[in-house]
Order: C-alpha cells, then sequence, then structure tokens
C-alpha cells in the first residue's frame, strides 16, 4: 500500500500586514490554512490593527517599526498574552531571521524593507517581494546575496509575478523582449492640459485596482511602472532595452514575454493582488484561487496601446535612470516619493512630481555605488534635493 504524506506547512512571515499588500496576503492565508501558517507579523504604528491580526492567526512573534507607537502598545498593555512584541527596524529585522520561517514576505513601503529583506536572505528565508523599492535602490546588491545564499526570490508584483509564471522552463537567453502591463492610472483618459488641476482626490480614484496612496499616484504617473521596469531587470537578468511597458485599460494581462522566434507567452488573471501572493507563497505548488478566476467568454475586449510620454515623463526618466545605472535609479525613487507626499499634502501640484524628479537627477551625479552604504548616502541627499525645491 503506498502512503501518500501531506506536505508540512509553509511558514510565514509578513512584514507591512496592515497596507493593501498584506489584507490581501491575509485573505490568502485564511483561505489556505492548511498550506500556510502565520508565524511572524509586522506593522509601521497601526498596533490596534496588528493585535488582531495577531489574534486571529495565533502569532506569537509581532513587530512595530515605529518605536513610539511600540512603547504605547507596552504602556497601555495592549499586547496580546501569548505574543512577544519587537520594535524598530530591528524588530523587522529580527521577524524576517526567525528560525522557524520558511518564507518572508516584504511588503514594507520605501527603504524601510531593505534591512529585513536582507537579513531574510542570510538566515537562508525565501523572499517574497512586494516592495519594489528594494530592488530599484539595491537590485545589484540584493541579486548577489539571494545567489551567494541559494535563496529564492519570488516576486509578488503582479506583473513581475506574470514575467515569472511565464519564463517557467524557459531560458533566459531566449528572450527577445519582456513588456509589463499599465492600466494607465487615474487619468488615462484626461486631456494632457487637465492634468495640471489633477487633485490627490482624483489622482486616487483608480480604475481597476484597491492600493494605497503612494502607489496610486504612482499609478496615475506611470512612476510605477518605471520602477517595475528598473525591478523586473534585476529579477530576470534583462538589459534596459529589453524592458518595456503598454498600456492595457483592462488590467487582465499583466506581462508578455517575447522569445527569439517571435513566440510570446502571456499570464491573465482578474486585477487582484490574491493571485500572484498565493502563487509566490505556494510556489511551485498550485492550489484552488482565494478570489475566483478569469470568464473568458465574457471578457468583451483586451485593449493594448503604446504609452504617451508626453502625458507620463515620469516612465521616460525612470527608463533613463535604468539606462544611466549606478545610483540614478535611487535617485529616481527617492526624488519621487518626496514629491509624491509633496503632491499628497497640497504643496505640489500634480505634474511638479516629474519637474522636482527630472531636476533632482540633474542635480545629482554620484560615482557608482560600490556597496549599500553608498545606495543609502545617494537616497539621502536624493531627498534632501527633491525637498529643497518645493
Amino acid at each position: 500500500m503506498t502512503v501518500t504524506t501531506r506536505p508540512a506547512k509553509k511558514r510565514v512571515v509578513l512584514l507591512g500586514a496592515t497596507g493593501s499588500i498584506g489584507e490581501s496576503t491575509l485573505r490568502v492565508l485564511r483561505a489556505h490554512p492548511a498550506s500556510l501558517e502565520l508565524v511572524g507579523v509586522a506593522a509601521h504604528a497601526n498596533a490596534e490593527k496588528l493585535f488582531a491580526i495577531c489574534r486571529e492567526f495565533g502569532v506569537r512573534h509581532v513587530a512595530l517599526a515605529d518605536e513610539s507607537a511600540a512603547l504605547a502598545a507596552r504602556t497601555a498593555q495592549q499586547i496580546p498574552g501569548h505574543a512577544k512584541l519587537c520594535s524598530g527596524p530591528s524588530g523587522l529585522v529580527e521577524l524576517a531571521s526567525l528560525p522557524e520561517a520558511d518564507i518572508v514576505l516584504v511588503a514594507v513601503v520605501g527603504t524601510a524593507g531593505l534591512a529585513p529583506a536582507l537579513a531574510a536572505i542570510a538566515a537562508g528565508k525565501d523572499l517574497a517581494l512586494a516592495s519594489k523599492e528594494i530592488l530599484v535602490l539595491a537590485g545589484e546588491f540584493i541579486m548577489a546575496a539571494a545567489r551567494a545564499k541559494g535563496t529564492k526570490i519570488l516576486p509578488v508584483d503582479s506583473e513581475h509575478n506574470a514575467v515569472f509564471q511565464c519564463l517557467a522552463g524557459q531560458a533566459v537567453g531566449d528572450v527577445r523582449r519582456v513588456t509589463l502591463t499599465a492600466s494607465g492610472g487615474a487619468f488615462r483618459d484626461w486631456p494632457v492640459e487637465r492634468l495640471a488641476h489633477a487633485t490627490p482626490a482624483e489622482a486616487l480614484k483608480h480604475p481597476n485596482w484597491a492600493m494605497g496612496p503612494k502607489i496610486t499616484v504612482d499609478s496615475a504617473t506611470l512612476a510605477n511602472k518605471g520602477l517595475e521596469l528598473i525591478e523586473a531587470r534585476w529579477l530576470f537578468g534583462l538589459r534596459p532595452d529589453q524592458c518595456h511597458a503598454v498600456i492595457h485599460p483592462q488590467s487582465i494581462v499583466h506581462a508578455v514575454v517575447e522569445f527569439n522566434d517571435g513566440s510570446m507567452l502571456a499570464q491573465l488573471c482578474p486585477p487582484s493582488m490574491t493571485f500572484p501572493i498565493q502563487h509566490a507563497l505556494l510556489h511551485p505548488a498550485r492550489a484552488p484561487g482565494t478570489d475566483a478566476s478569469l470568464d473568458l467568454g465574457r471578457l468583451s475586449a483586451l485593449e493594448f496601446r503604446p504609452v504617451d510620454e508626453q502625458r507620463f515623463p515620469l516612465l521616460h526618466l525612470a527608463r533613463a535612470a535604468m539606462v544611466t545605472g549606478g545610483a540614478a535609479p535611487a535617485i529616481f525613487n527617492a526624488a519621487n516619493e518626496i514629491a509624491v507626499a509633496a503632491f499628497l499634502a497640497g504643496r505640489l501640484p500634480f505634474l511638479g512630481i516629474a519637474t522636482v524628479v527630472e531636476k533632482t537627477l540633474e542635480r545629482m551625479q554620484p560615482p557608482p555605488p560600490t556597496d549599500l552604504a553608498a545606495v543609502l548616502v545617494a537616497d539621502a541627499e536624493a531627498r534632501r534635493t527633491a525637498a529643497a525645491q518645493l
């Protein structure tokens, strides 16, 4: 008699649990309790929501990146009795290195995810990566560390996860180009002259996706797609000239890989982050989806059109930064973060985002970084240079 043993649960650490990616990840975990177990969870400052997650999933290891929020939680004795609370940047690193973890999903906004991502790799954990800034800032160093340790980097962004699936069993040397799709964001059909008067509230009305404020604005400017092209270069070992983008308003096709023989493979699924998250966490296994799949008979059309760089100058700036290399992608990312924050606060017009980024790139030309410390120095200087223009 043949005895079939069930595979052990994959033990997951989730960094960034209270954001939109975190919420989708929790839905995947609820849908697959026999395959996935949450063993560590972190948030920036939302202690109430974090501890609710901790209680629901019985998590013992929790962290708040914001030291003041952690202190307030300890003072108010909010911490669930079964849990240990870590705090600050070191708390995220501690969770990323948990001995019992198998995979660490990093969905922390900005540069705060860099140290825990490196810690997870150093500890031999697989890395499910949702924070694109990590590879934009330090792609060369992150990929080298993963190769040296033999750990997997599993992309969680829908576009990169799509490329990952299309490349399964294929030789990267046979790839002619990779095309990531972009919805075009809230302003894709606006007259260009109207963009000068776009408000934060209008920019946050994404037609397809439910995401956080920063990434939703980045979708409206296509800065997000520029960051994704830079990320794709490092993830898949591509040249800048192999990385492309097109507008696809339906957000059904997430990426297309074209091979040297002219054949193309595409990945399709509804615009829900549960699909790439589930693929990354369960890889290489497949399981019933957390959300309903597509009904091809109900798709009336799939539309593709080239990017109008007059409407989306930030995509051009991101591509130029990718070609320049060195610290340029980090400078692009840092300046964009400062400019988007100013726009959301009402201190910068929508079109001013691209202006701040362009001027910051023009004013900063540091030598190529030789280590992570040099990258972080360029990042900090770019933030100061961008802020000085506001």
